[in-house]
Order: C-alpha cells, then sequence, then structure tokens
C-alpha cells in the first residue's frame, strides 16, 4: 500500500500520533476554540467545522496593512500575491430587504493583495503587507435600487412563476446598469497580469505607499465571457472594462474560458472565443507578447456549444475538449434561463467529448485532428505536453491532465445553501451524499496517440462518430484527487510528476484541506487542520532547488473558530508549514490567484512576461 501522509499545523499542534501502516503517518492537532466573543458554536455547524464566514467576507481593507506572521517564510517568495472571488453574497435595499446571491460562482467579487516583502537587512524576517477592494460596487447599488438580481449569472435561482416574456426583457434590462462604470459588472474568477494585446489605461493612483510592483503593468480580472475588468495593481481600484473584439474583430461571441493559458516561455497567450447562433463557432486564438498582435489559430463549427472553463497547451499545440457541459437550443435557452447553469443540457454518457488538436505554430495550420473519448465534466485542466509515441515509430503523443467529474452534479453543490456549513441544505446534503458520488472530482490522464505533425489529418473525426481514440491512462480515486490544481510552473508544457490542490474529503460542507498528488503512485500526502479551509494554492519556485516540489504553496485559510483568515505557507515537498501571516479579518472563499515574482523574468518594456490563473 503506497504511503498516504496527513499533516497539520505544527504552530498549533499539541498532540501527534503515528500509526504504522506501511509507514502512514497521521498529525492531529488540538484548536483552540471559542477562545474569545467572536468565536463560533461549532456544534451548530456541520462535523464542528464552521465555514459560514468565508462566504460573508464583507470587510474592506483599501488601506495596506501589515500583517503578523509566525514562522519564517522564505525570501524568495517575495513578490505580490493576488487573489479574487466573492466577498458576500447579499446585500439589502433602503427598505431592510436583504437580496441574495444563490450561487457560489455569482458572489460579489472582492480582490485581495498580499504584498510579500524580503528582509531589508540582516537578521530581519519576511514582512507581508495586505489591502482589498471590492470591484462591483455600481453593480451592488442596482442591486439595490431595484431590489433584485436581474443580470444574467451563472446560477441564479429565478421564479418559476414569471412568464417568459418578463424573463427574456429582464435580461435586456441589465443594461439598465451604468456599463460604463468599470465595477458595473461582476467577473472576479481569475486574474490575469501584463496580458498582451491590450493597452492598460492610466493608472488611478499615485503608488505612494512605497510598495514595490515593479514588472506589474495591467491586472485584470475576467470570467468565463468575453470581457476583462481591468484593475489599479495597488489600489485594486476598477479602472476599465473591454471585451475580446478589441483583440480581433471576429471575436464577438459571448463566452470565453477564463483559464487563457500562457506559454511559459515567450508569453503569448492562447484561448477560445464561443459564438453562439444557429450554429455554434469556436474561434482558436492566440495573443503574441512580441507584436501585441491576436491571430485565429482555428475555426470550429462542427461542435456543441458548450461550458467550457479551461483548455489544453503544449510547445506545438493547442486542445479545445468539449466536454459534456452542452447548451441547450444552441445557447438560445439562456435568454430563457438568464443563467449558465439552467440552459445547460444534463450530461449524457452517450455523447463523446471530443478534443481538437490545432497548431499554434507559425504556419497556422488549423484543426490538424480530432479525437473523442468517454465523456466527463470538468472545470479545470491541469497540464498537458508532448512526448514520443507510444503507438507508432517517429510520431508524437499528447499527453493531458484533468480534473474530472462523472455528471454535472457538482454545480448544484455549489449552491450557498450546500455549501454553508450552519445551512440544513448543507447538513442535510452531507448526510444523504454518500463517499465517492458524482459530486467529488476524479483526476485523469489521457493520451492523444500519434497527433499529425506535418499536414492536418485528411479524415476528421466527423460529429456523432469515433474516429481517433484518445486513451485514458488512469483515473486517480476520489479520496487522492484534488480541485483547483496547480503545478510547478517551471513544468508547464512538459512532463511533470506532482499536483498541489484542495482536498473534498467530506470533513467538511466544502473544501477541507490541501493534498500533493503524485502521479508516479497515484496517491496523496494531504495538510489539513479542522475547522481550517483552505484555498487554491500558488506554487512559487525555489530559485535555488532542482527538484520538482522545490518551492513553497502559498493559501489563503480560513479559521472558522476565530472567524479570521491567514496566508498559509507549506513547504511543497511534504506540506509541512514553513510560516504563516494573520489577518485581522475574514477574507473570503475565493476562487484564483496569482503570484508575482520580485524576480520575475521580464519581457519587453521591462514588465513581467504574462501570467495568467
Amino acid at each position: 500500500m503506497a504511503t498516504t501522509t496527513v499533516l497539520s499545523n505544527p504552530l498549533n499542534s499539541e498532540t501527534a500520533t503515528l500509526q504504522d501502516n506501511k509507514t502512514s503517518l497521521t498529525v492531529t492537532s488540538t484548536v483552540e476554540r471559542l477562545s474569545d466573543s467572536n468565536s463560533e458554536k461549532a456544534s451548530d455547524h456541520f462535523n464542528d467545522w464552521p465555514n459560514d464566514f468565508g462566504f460573508e467576507a464583507e470587510e474592506e481593507f483599501r488601506t495596506p496593512v501589515e500583517l503578523k506572521v509566525t514562522g519564517s517564510i522564505p525570501a524568495y517568495a517575495a513578490g505580490t500575491l493576488y487573489r479574487t472571488g466573492p466577498g458576500t453574497y447579499k446585500t439589502e435595499t433602503e427598505n431592510g430587504k436583504t437580496i441574495a446571491a444563490s450561487h457560489w460562482f455569482d458572489g460579489f467579487t472582492q480582490v485581495h493583495r498580499f504584498q510579500i516583502l524580503p528582509p531589508s537587512a540582516s537578521g530581519e524576517s519576511t514582512r507581508v503587507t495586505y489591502n482589498s477592494r471590492r470591484s462591483v460596487d455600481t453593480l451592488i447599488e442596482y442591486i439595490r435600487e431595484t431590489g433584485n438580481i436581474s443580470i444574467f449569472t451563472f446560477g441564479q435561482k429565478r421564479d418559476p412563476c414569471e412568464s417568459f416574456f418578463k424573463k427574456t426583457m429582464s435580461m435586456f434590462s441589465a443594461s439598465n446598469v451604468d456599463k460604463d462604470k468599470p465595477d458595473s459588472r461582476n467577473m472576479g474568477v481569475t486574474l490575469s497580469v501584463n496580458m498582451p494585446g491590450l493597452e492598460p489605461p492610466p493608472s488611478h493612483s499615485n503608488h505612494s505607499d512605497g510598495i514595490n510592483t515593479s514588472g506589474i503593468a495591467s491586472l485584470l480580472n475576467k470570467t468565463d465571457a468575453n470581457g476583462f475588468q481591468l484593475l489599479d495593481p495597488v489600489t485594486l481600484e476598477p479602472i476599465g472594462l473591454s471585451e475580446q473584439n478589441v483583440l480581433h474583430p471576429d471575436l464577438k461571441g459571448p463566452l470565453s474560458a477564463t483559464h487563457a493559458k500562457t506559454d511559459p516561455l515567450t508569453g503569448d497567450v492562447f484561448n477560445f472565443n464561443l459564438e453562439l447562433s444557429s450554429k455554434a463557432t469556436y474561434r482558436v486564438f492566440s495573443i503574441s507578447a512580441s507584436t501585441q498582435k491576436t491571430s485565429i489559430l482555428a475555426t470550429i463549427t462542427d461542435a456543441p456549444p458548450a461550458y467550457l472553463h479551461s483548455t489544453f497547451l503544449t510547445p506545438n499545440h493547442v486542445i479545445l475538449c468539449v466536454w459534456g457541459s452542452h447548451i441547450a437550443l444552441g445557447g438560445l435557452k439562456m435568454l430563457y434561463t438568464r443563467n449558465m447553469m439552467d440552459a445547460m443540457n444534463p450530461l449524457d454518457p452517450s455523447q463523446p467529448c471530443r478534443w481538437y488538436v490545432i497548431d499554434r505554430s507559425p504556419e497556422q495550420r488549423g484543426v490538424m485532428a480530432t479525437y473523442t473519448s468517454s465523456t466527463f465534466f470538468a472545470f479545470h485542466t491541469i497540464n498537458a505536453y508532448e512526448e514520443p509515441s507510444s503507438t507508432s515509430s517517429g510520431g508524437t503523443d499528447i499527453i493531458a491532465d484533468v480534473v474530472c467529474y462523472d455528471d454535472l452534479s457538482i454545480l448544484k453543490r455549489f449552491y450557498y445553501e450546500n455549501l454553508m456549513s450552519s445551512s440544513p441544505n448543507a447538513l442535510d446534503y452531507q448526510a444523504h451524499t454518500p463517499k465517492g458520488q458524482s459530486a467529488r472530482a476524479w483526476m485523469g490522464r489521457y493520451r492523444l496517440p500519434n497527433i499529425p505533425t506535418t499536414t492536418p489529418d485528411a479524415n476528421p473525426t466527423k460529429l456523432g462518430t469515433k474516429g481517433r481514440q484518445v486513451i485514458r491512462e488512469f483515473a486517480a480515486a476520489r479520496d487522492q484527487s484534488v480541485e483547483l490544481p496547480v503545478i510547478n510552473p517551471r513544468f508547464l508544457n512538459k512532463k511533470h510528476r506532482f499536483v498541489y490542490g484542495v482536498t473534498d474529503t467530506g470533513k467538511s460542507t466544502f473544501f477541507d484541506g490541501l493534498a500533493k498528488f503524485d502521479s508516479h503512485t497515484q496517491t496523496s500526502v494531504f495538510w489539513s487542520e479542522k475547522g481550517h479551509s483552505a484555498g487554491e494554492p500558488i506554487f512559487v519556485v525555489d530559485p535555488d532547488g532542482e527538484a520538482e516540489d522545490s518551492g513553497v504553496l502559498l493559501s489563503v485559510v480560513l479559521d472558522g473558530y476565530r472567524q479570521k483568515s491567514y496566508l498559509l505557507v507549506l513547504d511543497a515537498r511534504d506540506l509541512s508549514v514553513v510560516g504563516r501571516a494573520d489577518v485581522d479579518g475574514k477574507v473570503g472563499f475565493g476562487f484564483h490567484g496569482v503570484h508575482v515574482s520580485s524576480s520575475s523574468r521580464v519581457g519587453q518594456g521591462g514588465k513581467a512576461l504574462a501570467l495568467n490563473t
């Protein structure tokens, strides 16, 4: 049996036990509970694991504050960590009526900035400052004034008694929001730094706080749509809005992947734009970091419209996998439902995933080949790389890792009523949801054999036929798999071994720890602290390290008992705690972040190369 390790925070640890089951180590900790007047009664929450406060974080820290640092944060972690995602999900009208978002993906965006400062003199410690800001104030004011959330959303529940006419017209009534204001759109899922092709507007701040922002020329908030919200890199103030059609006039569809892919060597950015009409049109495009120009690499019209959160990238190809999240009626159903979730058809096991392999070389030869595989749903791709073919001498295979789900039930799990630890719905959901059910992820590795290297496939796989087949090499156990996956960025587009992410092992109604997954053994090492809910880890490379796991992980964690958050720093080798920086308040459970190192490799104009989450 393979080794599985569970680690807790030794800065709080008082007890430890060792069990020898082929060297299985478990470290537990006693946590100070109910230690002050703000502490929460844990017994009111599922498994005594309170997490409500991470969904109700209303505090803003518009002026940077210095955080108390415990332990030792390595100097090479110096730089800026940005995080984005929902702060709170509800607001009140003037007459006291509470208006609340239904779905976690529709919470009101707040952006966070942790500035990690290296020691300035011998003997000093690394310092951390923190500031945050909402980026949707105009939108919140509109909701307060109208008394409802009538804009297009991901999963807002609607009154089933509304007429079709009222539902359709209210989708367009969102034009009453002052769209000229940069804080009028809710789009905080991922962040991009220095994305090519967009001219950043003048900053609104004088950056007089003296904090280094070297190399950060622009910061963008993004979602699974074609828009961008531009933010001041220091104050986080929204300063502009833009859309993909400014990059290229053909990028006029409403949908895109929030996870654009960046070439780690050139800084070129790759994504798709999805236009909805009688026939869905995917346009896969690249943005050159050197020329700032956008090129259409392929136009695909034989795939169903789908909600696709991410794509794959290798040194020579973009891979668009159209998995089982098809949008009904060619996308037109969104006009009626006014949200993405209700517009999707249930996952149909008889409809395979379609994998389009697109040439990204200067020759731009379009779709080289199309493959199919058994169907699944996914949010996040992990990594992809090329290696010599396993079936053809001199050929090339693509290996693609992705976090998978059996169906779309994970989307329903992300309703607030199913996530918050004190919610009766969440308690019932957990009590009647057995382990291993389809709302929990598993990690899959797929092989696309014998990619055409010079000439596109003369007989591409047609819709409704099998044609070229993808080979699934493994499907990791759910209790060993992770979500919000990251790897050492030095191994992007290369063969990797380790994947890091958050865990969902059933101990709470939300994510309940962090893990390091070993793709060789398909087992994980875990960090977990009861009542402490961790967010997406960010890998920061040790510049002096040569091993794949040389570095630290940065994760924002909520201590549910104390109702306060902290920045956790773990050694990426064994997930032992290196240090932490405590926030005197709550940081909302966000989605994704990006770390810009103080020593980031720069491109033209002294800017750090583009970074996408």
